[in-house]
């Protein structure tokens, strides 16, 4: 190998270069998540540990045990007033600092505030009266998973099927809404699979039996053996690399990244500086990662530039699409239902994340209160992402000119694992000052048994295509909202609808018979902000209307959108009734504190009575006030055989560009990477 081919780039803002495999080692970094005390936290800093202590304690000193009985569901930072936040950050002062708490006790949910600023001060309890069940918590689940292996016409229904019990594992799933007007018990659907020579339980269902458990009394209450379906086969179905045979093909080569000067981006608690970019990394329970006070530094004014308040997932909606009495119920919501947060997994380093990636680990409560540690719960990093601008000039006689610039990004993410799907969540901040939100899908297809191997045996809809002998792979949609409060140069912002429209010539002032320009407005009301993205091409933009370039125009972000989806279920149905914030894929309503869940508070068998699309009703106005942009990501996922048995990723996403929000091109100044030898790399 020559020295010529061992170079590599090494950036300004990170210093990225190739190295042989076996340096990974040397560079899995962990940042340090708590704040040194010399430092004031900020405000939006998730709930330590010792914070999460004092609500435990705090709660079950106002209900002591064993008089009450007390289940956490939900504790999370009580978010200060945005005015108060701000306030905090710009004099460097203390805010407020309350934690929010979900509990059922006594059988009733609570909804308590505690004060974290003094000891067992609660500052309010109230009994929720409406619909609708707190998020669930992993420990109910784990032990409802385990009902049906001592349940003796379950145990029957096994041996009938000549099936070894020992090799049975069963998951929860969660019931949804159909109409029902009777008061509702804290139910699940419980389902079982064969593991038996794989790991891929989900693809192994034993359907045809259903099970309901009560979680309140922890005991199955409803049983049915409908019908004996084959279980489909074990063979090529496991997923394992140290249980998969040779030869392995790709082959793929060996490769490596190091960066001799460390990481271009500094953490110190939850906040990150990079490049021209700061912002606050949180994590909540139920949203996963949160995105906070993201401002960017403009060299031309000497000055960093709010951007980006707030920015998660506030929902991920997934229906299936078979409507038949073992699958109709199926439509789940896998933020309110199940908790984003606490469905994180911990990243694999090197492979989840680069070698030189930053962790930080979080903290959440357990159904005890207990604080529960995730270590490498989300990772940090920089990535070689290509070309940041170029142009060839080849118009300049006897001259030819080349200017490329390479990119640099920085990436958060995290994994979240809901049952059989992975969710790999990433934020891309650019120099450039786009923001880059990607959610990639891996995992199983949830996978429906049937007496069937080929197509020719179909002779009628089966709502999901044939990926292997006896599996179907259901139908089904996935479908994320961001909730994106938007400060864009300040607090009071516009939301700007530009139109694409054809004109045509018809004066004869023209050799063209048409043209298309554009026409904005600005949009003044939330019913006015319901976009349905596909119909008409036009140009979404948050503006500042008191904030203008040089040239006049006013500053501001753009969505860059990805294809549009949209629902195919009717208005009426229950799902969609309360997923109805899928109804369109924009929605902009002012910035309220309390309307953080697209869903509503208590997602599970809620009625939809508490959603976006309720609060919209409102009709409030939106033009020059703090205003939040929600925007739905949607897939339709039509199974293919190439998902079986694992997918590979199937990403989706979306773009928040500035426009008209710098003066010219802010990485026009931004050189490529530089060129860096590594040292005895020509040598054999």
């Amino acid at each position: 190998m020559s020295t010529t081919t061992c170079t590599m780039k090494l950036s300004h803002l990170s210093s990225l270069l190739t190295l042989t495999l076996f340096f990974f080692c040397c560079f899995q970094l962990k940042a340090e998540a708590s704040t040194p005390l010399s430092q004031l936290p900020h405000p939006l800093d998730p709930l330590s540990p010792q914070e999460l202590t004092l609500v435990q304690t705090t709660v079950l000193n106002k209900y002591p045990k064993p008089t009450n009985t007390v289940f956490f569901h939900y504790v999370g930072l009580d978010d200060p007033d945005k005015g108060t936040v701000l306030k905090s950050l710009a004099s460097h002062s203390e805010a407020p600092r309350n934690a929010f708490v979900i509990a059922i006790i006594n059988g009733q949910s609570h909804e308590l505030t505690v004060n974290l600023r003094r000891s067992n001060v609660v500052v309010s309890d109230e009994v929720h009266q409406g619909k609708g069940f707190p998020t669930l918590t992993v420990e109910e689940q784990s032990e409802a998973v385990e009902l049906p292996l001592k349940y003796g016409p379950f145990v029957e229904s096994v041996e009938k099927r000549g099936l070894n019990l020992s090799e049975v594992v069963c998951s929860t799933f969660t019931v949804g809404w159909f109409g029902e007007n009777d008061e509702r018990k804290r139910v699940l659907r419980i389902e079982c699979f064969l593991k038996n020579g794989s790991a891929n339980i989900y693809v192994r269902p034993i359907n045809g039996i259903t099970i309901l458990a009560d979680i309140e009394r922890m005991k199955i209450v409803e049983y049915r053996d409908n019908a004996v379906e084959p279980v489909p086969k074990a063979e090529n179905t496991e997923y394992r690399a140290s249980h998969l045979k040779p030869p392995f093909s790709p082959n793929l080569r060996s490769y490596g990244s190091h960066q001799p000067q460390g990481p271009g981006f500094t953490i110190k608690g939850h906040t990150l500086s990079w490049a021209n970019w700061k912002f606050h990394v949180g994590y909540d329970v139920r949203a996963g990662v949160i995105i906070s006070t993201a401002s960017i530094y403009d060299p031309e004014v000497h000055k960093s530039r709010s951007v980006l308040y707030r920015g998660y997932i506030s929902e991920l909606f997934v229906p299936y699409q078979d409507p038949t009495e073992e699958w109709y119920y199926k439509t789940y919501f896998d933020a309110g239902e199940f908790g984003f947060g606490q469905s994180m997994v911990s990243l694999e380093p090197l492979h989840d994340c680069p070698p030189q990636a930053q962790f930080l680990d979080m903290y959440f409560a357990g159904r005890d209160g207990t604080p529960q540690h995730l270590e490498n719960a989300i990772c940090v990093f920089e990535q070689y992402g290509g070309i940041s601008w170029r142009h060839t000039e080849t118009g300049i006689p006897n001259e030819e000119i080349r200017e490329v610039r390479s990119d640099v990004s920085l990436i958060v993410r995290s994994v979240v694992t809901v049952g059989n799907y992975d969710n790999v969540i990433d934020w891309e901040f650019k120099p450039s000052g786009s923001i880059k939100p990607t959610i990639s899908l891996s995992g199983m297809l949830e996978i429906k048994a049937v007496d069937i191997t080929h197509t020719e045996q179909i002779k009628e809809d089966q709502h999901g295509t044939l990926v292997s002998e006896n599996s179907i792979g259901v139908y089904h949609d996935h479908y994320y909202i961001y909730h994106l409060d938007f400060d864009i140069d300040g607090v009071d912002n516009s939301f700007v609808k530009t139109n694409l429209k054809t004109v045509k010539v018809s004066d004869n002032s023209s050799k063209r018979k048409s043209y298309w320009t554009t026409s904005s407005e600005i949009v003044k009301t939330e019913s006015d902000a319901k976009i349905k993205l596909g119909f008409t091409p036009s140009e979404l933009a948050v503006v500042n209307p008191s904030k203008k370039t040089s040239t006049g125009n006013e500053v501001g972000y753009r969505l860059v959108p990805n294809a549009a989806v949209h629902p195919l279920l009717t208005e009426d149905d229950y799902p969609q009734t309360r997923g109805a914030f899928t109804n369109y894929n924009v929605w902009v309503t002012p910035y309220n504190k309390t309307q953080k869940w697209a869903g509503g508070l208590y997602v599970d068998q809620s009625r939809g009575d508490d959603t976006l699309a309720v609060w919209t009703k409102q009709n409030r106005g939106i033009e020059n006030k703090d205003i939040v942009l929600w925007y739905v990501v949607g897939i339709h996922h039509v199974p293919c055989q190439e998902d079986f048995p694992i997918m590979p990723l199937l990403s989706t996403g979306f773009e928040l560009r500035p426009t008209n929000f710098f003066e010219r091109n802010p990485v026009l100044k931004t050189l490529s990477p530089g060129i860096v030898e590594w040292p005895n790399c020509g040598k054999p």
